[in-house]
């Protein structure tokens, strides 16, 4: 039963609107921003293990198209057909592991980070002065 685009890539989606909440910006831009800002280290890995995850979903997606085409009914199955079958499948396996890879492990790190409220526009409050000292009292 072939699955529908959307399926194909739900984790990838998920992933792109969970950071996408977490930084308030589109994931576009806070692609382009990880590529020009290496201090955020924190962003960059997001965004990185996010492509991969959605190129493992567009392969699992080529890979299962083309073994379809490979095992197709009126297609004759020799030896060097099935060395073409069985290299898909390994493909398509070794997609299916990346991704389930990359959606755990950015899953997780999603799961542990909040999104921080944008900086203060309020100027700093002036310091509280201390208490004077008591008086000490003189005993003569």
């Amino acid at each position: 039963m072939p699955q529908s685009d959307a399926t194909a890539h739900s984790a990838a989606q998920i992933i792109a609107q969970r950071i996408e909440q977490l930084y308030g910006q589109p994931l576009a831009v806070l692609e382009a921003l990880a590529e020009t800002n290496p201090r955020d280290s924190m962003l960059a890995a997001l965004t990185g293990s996010h492509t991969e995850l959605a190129l493992a979903e567009r392969n699992i997606a080529f890979q299962t198209d083309r073994l379809r085409e490979l095992v197709a009914p009126e297609r004759e199955i020799g030896r060097f057909e099935a060395r073409h079958i069985l290299d898909c499948a390994r493909r398509l396996a070794d997609s299916v592991a990346a991704r389930d890879a990359y959606a755990k492990s950015v899953g997780a790190v999603l799961g542990g980070l909040r999104r921080v409220s944008g900086p203060d526009t309020h100027p700093p409050a002036p310091p509280v002065p201390a208490a004077p000292a008591p008086a000490a009292s003189r005993t003569r």
